[in-house]
């Protein structure tokens, strides 16, 4: 019994800090409450600064060094004999990735196309195109491995949508602070279609991510190499407060501040549930790096970048469809996202990560995680 209130007491915490600590920073802002309250959300109340060579320098160099780091990371350290990735032989790639194939194609076509036949449905494609590419990433691990996450845990792999839904929610509600992106091309919208057409494309995210993650983990180039020197990150007092007030100032400043935290959105819940695991003494997503593993960094922010270049490139010839408006850096787009935007995908993915050992014990799911 006593452990069961724990455990409540514990996911109880999460939500409240993480919704809880942006509405903090809007309260602060003294700004009116209703565009918050909009739904579906299509008022922009943030006035975004603009183009500044200056910032897109410095981010530059940010971004530059994010890659340099992850380059090296998969390139250098130690070749580790005793970990195999080579896939099995002959296994004949599945019927039904076949099948998720042509309907992968076929929902392109469609998303991409505009028939007078099919235009009333012409901003329904997200969801099934996303489907396909989720089954076909499963397919592709099957046949290199012999296992995937589809077939060898169906439940938790079907877990993965509904958590999925509620995982993006919770960004939609970070960007009502600082509007770096809107959805266009489903006007007008009733709040019953947004809800269920939104949470049936917001269900694909997880799912995708995790199972691109499966799909890298098989290459050995993701997964042959261990480090001399790894990084040991100690439970301690001053680390935990560190996490703790560094997440709790990204998710009151980016709504105090939205000009100048934008970016922090995909920092800032990450860092408090890395602060949390620490308190509560769980183990976290870089518990492996004590042991010189660090694919269990560069796995999962390899597969938020495949699969972010794949949204974005999806997305921008589609009819329903999201743009940007990001302060200071919106320049040198590939397709719809600034170039520099991109580099948002790499922490993104820890935190798919994270999110889905919060509500599944996901990190015991997987091979990369060390």
């Amino acid at each position: 019994m006593r452990d069961n209130i724990r455990t409540f007491t514990r996911y109880l915490i999460l939500p409240s800090c993480l919704f809880g600590l942006p509405l903090l920073g809007f309260i602060l802002s003294a700004k009116p409450l209703d565009p918050l309250l909009e739904f579906p959300p299509v008022t922009s109340t943030v006035i975004h600064e603009p183009f500044s060579w200056p910032v897109f320098g410095l981010f530059s160099v940010v971004e530059l060094g994010l890659i340099a780091g992850l380059l090296f990371l998969l390139f250098s350290g130690t070749t580790s004999p005793s970990i195999s990735t080579s896939p099995r032989s002959r296994i004949p790639f599945p019927w039904w990735g076949w099948v998720s194939l042509g309907s992968l194609i076929f929902f392109w076509m469609l998303a991409w196309t505009r028939f007078s036949w099919f235009a009333h449905f012409q901003g329904l494609t997200f969801t099934p195109l996303w489907v396909s590419f989720i089954i076909l990433l499963n397919a592709m691990t099957y046949q290199r491995t012999g296992r995937c996450l589809l077939l060898a845990q169906p439940r938790f792999f079907l877990s993965l949508f509904l958590w999925s839904a509620i995982f993006w929610w919770y960004f939609e509600y970070l960007n009502r602070f600082v509007q770096n992106w809107r959805y266009i091309g489903l006007e007008p919208m009733t709040g019953l279609f947004y809800s269920v057409h939104s949470s049936l494309a917001f269900s694909t995210v997880l799912p995708a991510v995790l199972s691109t993650c499966e799909l890298l983990s098989s290459f050995s180039i993701f997964t042959k190499h261990s480090y001399r020197q790894p990084l040991t990150l100690s439970q301690s007092n001053g680390l935990i407060r560190s996490l703790t007030i560094f997440g709790i100032l990204c998710l009151i400043g980016l709504a105090l501040w939205p000009n100048y935290f934008f970016s922090l959105l995909w920092i800032g819940p990450l860092l408090v549930m890395l602060a949390l695991q620490l308190c509560w003494d769980e183990s976290t997503i870089v518990s492996a790096l004590r042991n010189g593993r660090w694919q269990a960094i560069t796995i999962p922010a390899c597969a938020a970048l495949l699969c972010g270049f794949c949204w974005e490139m999806w997305n921008f010839y589609s009819a329903a469809k999201w743009v940007y408006s990001i302060p200071f850096v919106d320049r040198f787009h590939l397709f719809e996202m600034p170039i520099l935007g991109y580099s948002g995908y790499l922490p993104f993915g820890l935190e798919c990560v994270v999110a889905a050992d919060f509500v599944a014990k996901g990190r015991q799911r997987f091979a990369f995680m060390g």
